[in-house]
Order: structure tokens, then sequence, then C-alpha cells
């Protein structure tokens, strides 16, 4: 098990940031998957979001509800889900699983937790759970000590985000725009403000995600956040390609971007960076 807090350690000793590369189990094909992880990976991805498609995705774009919806036709369940993590745990990249809450309710908590932790999974990221209704996750995490990952927004609260952050392990996820996933032609102009929001109640790194796609965005959010986090662009690239050999070296090329994106930001801040680096 690999969670992602001494990434973040390592980095934050080196002077840079992290990219973090999402796309769902079972996307393109079970094996098709498997090949696009390990694709990020060795074009420089720091850590993975394992998602877990869900047939009621209210809060993902039209991307990633395609893919999801080709997953699950396909016959992809969460069993399937863990031995995808269990794959790519196994490159010794930090690997957390995205999930919508209701499959690990039917799933039962302490199970997932505990099969997760089998896995070599890091954690978990919940977009739909707040901490104040996550007990029994926030007590099966810290058993099988996983990564607990919550969301904070532009409109989340002083009052929510101090208690927000207090329950996060691993890093503070900020959503930079509000509504759907997807990613876009600008990042969102709300997400610095977020981050430096944030940084007045923890001291976690902070990853921001939603609507990055290339590497100048990633360059971007790189200069005030501790990770970007990038999904739709990856899946976009696997939904537009001729054959699953192109998509796979499609992948390479946008992870290669969004690394030598925010490698460069950080290269350029090196010398005077910020508290929070």
């Amino acid at each position: 098990m690999t969670t992602v807090g001494p990434t973040f350690e390592r980095a934050r000793e080196a002077g840079h940031g992290l990219l973090i590369g999402y796309l769902p189990a079972g996307f393109p094909s079970y094996a098709g998957a498997l090949d696009a992880f390990k694709a990020m990976v060795d074009a420089g991805v720091d850590a993975v979001e394992v998602g877990l498609p869900y047939s009621d995705p209210v809060m993902d774009g039209p991307t990633i509800q395609a893919a999801a919806e080709r997953a699950l036709a396909a016959g992809l369940r969460t069993r399937d889900v863990l031995k995808t993590v269990e794959a790519v745990a196994a490159t010794g990249v930090p690997t957390l699983v995205m999930t919508y809450w209701n499959p690990v309710q039917r799933y039962g908590v302490a199970a997932f937790a505990r099969d997760l932790a089998a896995a070599g999974g890091g954690g978990l990221i919940t977009p739909d759970l707040i901490p104040d209704e996550a007990a029994g996750w926030i007590a099966a995490a810290d058993e099988h000590r996983l990564d607990k990952v919550f969301l904070v927004s532009p409109s989340s609260t002083d009052t929510r985000l101090a208690m927000t952050v207090e329950h996060c392990r691993g890093f503070v996820y900020a959503t930079s725009v509000m509504g759907v996933t997807g990613a876009r032609d600008q990042t969102s102009s709300r997400a610095p403000e977020l981050v430096a929001r944030t940084r007045r109640f923890t001291d976690q790194p902070i990853g921001v995600g939603l609507g990055v796609s290339n590497g100048e965005q990633a360059a971007e959010v790189a200069a005030y956040a501790d990770a970007v986090v990038v999904g739709s662009a990856f899946v976009r690239r696997l939904l537009d390609a001729d054959d699953a050999s192109s998509g796979v070296e499609s992948i390479a090329r946008l992870t290669e971007d969004l690394v030598d994106g925010v490698r460069r930001t950080v290269r350029r801040r090196a010398g005077e960076r910020s508290p929070a680096m």
C-alpha cells in the first residue's frame, strides 16, 4: 500500500509539484485501461486516480459519463476496479480510487477499505461525501491507514473549509470551478483564491482539478497549487483515438506535456518558493 503523502513530501523537498492523472477503470476495455495507466506512469505521472464507474454520475461531464457508460456496459464490477488498482499500484505509483459514495456503501464500507488496502490502494477520493456524513468511512480508513481526500469548492464557507481539511489525509482536493467536470479552454479564475483560502486552515498539500487539458494550463495551476489533477483530457484522448494503440500513445504524449508544464513553472519559482512548498 502506497499513500500519496510521502510523494508530496519528496516533491516539496525537491521544489516541485505533482501531476495526478485520472482514468476510469474498464475503459476503453479492462486491458485497455491498464495499458493507458501504464502509459501515464511511464511518461512521468506522480500519482493515479482510478475511477470507479457509476450509473448515476451527476457531477461528471459528458466525456467521463461516456467512458463510464462503456465500462459498465462491458460488465465492469467493483472487484474489477480493485484488480485495476492492484495492477497500477504494483508500478510503485500512489494509486487512489475516485468514486461516488453509493458503490462503496453497496460493497460495504469496512470491506471496501480492507480490500482497497489489500490491493495496494492508497486511499479514496469521495466527491459526493462530506466529512459530517462520513463517520463510517473515516473509521475504516483510519483502521487501514488509507488517505481520505474530501473536496472543497469556491462556494465552501470558511467554517466548511476548516472542517473539511481537518478530516483530510493525503491532500485536499480543490475543485476549481462550480458544476460538472470537463476540460476547458481556460482554467478557473476562482481557483487561486480558493487555494489561498484553504491554506489558511491547513498545511496539507492542495490539489486543483476540473478543467486542465494541456501543459500551459498545468503550468498556470502549478504556480499556486501543490498538485494538478487531470481527468477529462485523458479520457477524451481515448474517446477520440482511432484504435487502442493510438489512444495509449496519445495518453503518453499528453502526460509528457502536462509533466513539462508542472515542472516548468516550478523551475521558474524554485528560487523563491512559497511557504506552502
